[in-house]
Order: C-alpha cells, then structure tokens, then sequence
C-alpha cells in the first residue's frame, strides 16, 4: 500500500510561519494557498501546523464520513470563555444529549409555527425606515434577527437591551481579531480591549441569567425552547445552570448574527443587480400581490430562495470551518497527523469555477434546476456537513426568505456609493463599516422606480 503524501505548502518565516499573510488578510491568503497549490495545501501559523482542503470530496471526508477522527479547531475551542460547552464548542456525549434536547425547537412544524414573528418583527423594524433615510443594513438586521431569536427560541424579548446585545456581539467580535485574544499571557491582563471583551461577556451573562429566573417564574411562553430545558432540568437534575447558559448564549449569538448577514449581503447584491431586483419584486407581486409572506408562500418564492442561496455563496457569513485531528488519518490520500488543524474553506470553495459557471458574478437564477443537488457533496456548505450541521439551517432559510420578502415588497434599497465592502473574516465574515443603503419605499405592488432591467455591476470580490 502506498504511502500518504503530505501536502506542498509555502514554508513561511522560521518562527511566524504564514501568520503576517494570515492576519493581513486572511480570505485573499487562503485564495491564493488554493491557486498556488491546488485541492491540498500545509502551511504553519506560528507553531501551529494546518492542513488545507480545498476539494468537495476532501471536505466531505472532514466534516461527514471520518468526522470520528475530528473535533473542533484550536480558535474555536479558545473561544469557549464567551460560549462555554454550548452546542457549537461541546463534544462527545455531552454535544450528543445537548443536540437530541435542542432538537425539537428546530423541526419543520416548530419552524412554519414561527413565521409570523419573523414577518412580525420585519415589520417592525420597517416601521422605523423614513423613505430616502441612509440607514446601516447591516446593524438593523442585527436588530430585528436578534428579537426573532428570543422570541421564537427563548418565549420572551429583551425589554430594551437589543442595543446592548448587538453591541456585545460587535465588541466579541472585534476581539476575536485582536492578538491579545490568542495570547493567554497577555488575555489576563487589564487592558482596554480585554476590559470590553468582559463586559461584553458580563452582560451576555446578565441577559441569559436573567431569562433562566424569568422562564423558572413563568415569565416565558410555555412551549418555548429555554422553558423546556428548564423543565427537563427540574425533573432530571440536568442540564446544569452553567451548561444552559452556555446553550442560549451560543443560540443567541449564533442564532441570530449569521442570518443577519446573509441579508445584508444578499440586500447589497441585489440594489447593485437591478435586474435581479426587478426579477425578485415581480415573483413577490405575483405570490403576494398586496399582502405580507406567510410560510405557506416560501415553497412559492423560489427566486428569493435562490438569492439568498446565492448570497451565501458569495459572501457565506460562515467563511470557513475548522477541525483538529484527535488522531493520525488519511484525508484525500494526505497523511494528516494528530494535533493538526483542519480547515475547509467556504469562500474558496464557493467560489471554484470547477462548480460554478462565472463564479464571481451574482446569477441568482444559477440555482434553478435544483443546482444544490446536482453540484458534488461539499462543493455549497454554507451550514457545514455531517453530523455538526448547523442545527438551524431551515430555520435560518425561512427568516431569511420572509424577511427579504417583507423588506422588498415595501422598500428599494439603493447604494449609497460604489465603495465594495471591506471584509473581516472574524468567527464570522463580517462587513467592516456596515452595509449603508438608502431606503426608497415603494408606491405600490408595480413601482419599480429605480429598478431597471441592466447587467448590474458585473462581479463581486
């Protein structure tokens, strides 16, 4: 039997490896490690060795059919001082039981059942858009995904701490990309980054304690998720108060932030594509004509679908996913040793033109024919794959498809300049200075003033 091959790689500086060209930018880096290197490369940050797999059938062996062999990766285990052994971090039996008792909350039935807080909340973020406003897109989806969450998962709202929480979410984020958050030395220290990344976390543990008191005084909606957690707890002795914080933080967080961001994205690609606009105004006449989605229209509004297919393919707000080697394996003929990082990279991937014709143009429409099933497994994984799928993939899909919905029967969102975004791959792939539109708000079902049939602006970073 032949023996597994190692990946090339560049060999980087002696001591920092390839961190410079990381930190510089961390989505060209991992482009150009594909282009110069193919479906496998090695490189080391700092002293840490990690493995790149570019290729669909690589990335299915990670994430589904040697999953045994993987836990998750070193940054997100650090992590774990803000989202504790919730879902996303935990491993083994505990994320096995924690995954069976979250479960239910997140079932077809349960999820059409939310849709009219999800059309609700759209609305009422609306509400407070004046036409011709210049408004940040990106922290008003913050908003309204964050009130979807506690109301759908958690039974309650959050009585005027939204602000607050999409402020933690920022500040959590924006230290995640500071050194100081990787050096354990220098994490302790009372500095001013390290001081806001605790409140941060302080008041995360406010909020989330603060909803356990309230479901235990039937303060909550009685079949939600967090007053069924409590009642397992009260009958079985477990889940503990630490380990269902660290459950409703990580759903708070993750819950809401990446279906913010498929929005956002997806908004800023169609006021650049106004012949896509035009498309998706048309379908939403025709399902809808002068009333508000309901989940009974999503199987009907296929072109919406399909932009936000196409969003989280351009920009996945999961840029890319990370494993560790718990022990030696083979992966695509390539000996992976224990301890090694593992990373499968959706914004290299997504963006192959092995799977996608033109794969920087924004072409809703390339999801027709049921693209999804015709691609290879792992060549679209904005959700991940395997037995750690994102839990929430439908749920997410539905508030992304009713959301956009209400927003582009009733308003034009238009671009402020031609400024492309400026990226940062953090936990999640955020837009740095927000995504700024200007808000038109439509005369009727026909008005498509501003939407002109056209190319649109051609590709997109």
């Amino acid at each position: 039997m032949p023996q597994a091959k190692i990946p090339p790689g560049p060999r980087g500086h002696f001591l920092l490896g390839c961190l410079p060209e990381y930190v510089r930018d961390t989505l060209d880096f991992m482009t150009r490690l594909a282009r110069e290197y193919g479906d496998a490369a090695r490189f080391r940050l700092g002293r840490m060795p990690y493995y790149l797999f570019n290729h669909p059938d690589q990335i299915e062996e990670v994430l589904r059919t040697k999953s045994e062999h993987f836990i998750k990766d070193r940054p997100l285990q650090v992590t774990t001082s803000v989202l504790g052994r919730g879902l996303l971090t935990s491993e083994g039996q505990l994320w096995r039981r924690q995954r069976r008792l979250i479960q239910p909350a997140f079932l077809a039935q349960q999820v059409h059942g939310y849709a009219p807080v999800m059309v609700e909340a759209a609305g009422r973020m609306l509400a407070t858009w004046r036409d011709g406003q210049v408004r940040d897109i990106h922290a008003d989806l913050m908003r309204v995904t964050l009130d979807i969450v506690v109301r759908c998962l958690f039974g309650a709202n959050l009585a005027g701490r939204t602000e607050g929480v999409v402020g933690a979410v920022r500040d959590l984020s924006d230290h995640f990309l500071n050194p100081l958050f990787w050096t354990p030395v220098l994490r302790s220290l009372p500095l001013p980054a390290n001081l806001r990344y605790r409140r941060a976390v302080g008041l995360l543990d406010t909020i989330v304690y603060d909803l356990m008191d309230r479901g235990r005084g039937g303060g909550l909606a009685p079949g939600s998720l967090l007053s069924r957690l409590l009642k397992v707890q009260q009958q079985e002795g477990s889940p503990t108060d630490k380990q269902l914080r660290d459950e409703v933080v990580t759903l708070l967080l993750a819950g809401h932030e990446t279906t913010a961001l498929a929005l956002s994205y997806a908004s800023y690609l169609l006021a650049q594509h106004p012949q896509a606009e035009a498309r998706l105004v048309a379908e939403l006449e025709q399902v809808l004509g002068d009333r508000a989605p309901q989940v009974e229209d999503v199987p009907r509004l296929r072109y919406a679908e399909w932009v936000i297919k196409e969003a989280m393919r351009l920009y996945p707000p999961a840029w890319g996913l990370g494993r560790e080697a718990v022990a030696d394996c083979e992966i695509g003929g390539y000996h992976v040793p224990k301890g090694t990082q593992v990373l499968t990279i959706q914004w290299v991937v997504h963006r192959d033109p092995r799977w996608y014709e033109d794969p920087g143009a924004f072409r809703p429409e390339r999801w027709a024919d049921d693209l999804e099933r015709r691609l290879p497994r792992c060549a679209y994984f904005p959700f991940g794959d395997g037995p750690r799928i994102c839990i929430g993939q439908q749920f997410a899909l539905t508030e992304a498809v009713l959301v956009l919905a209400t927003i582009a029967r009733r308003h034009r969102l238009a671009p402020v300049d031609d400024e492309p975004l400026e990226l940062v791959a953090s936990i999640t792939m955020r837009p740095r200075r927000g995504v700024r539109m200007r808000v038109q708000e439509r005369r009727g079902p026909r008005d498509l003033d501003g939407v002109r049939a056209g190319a649109g602006r051609g590709d997109v970073r």
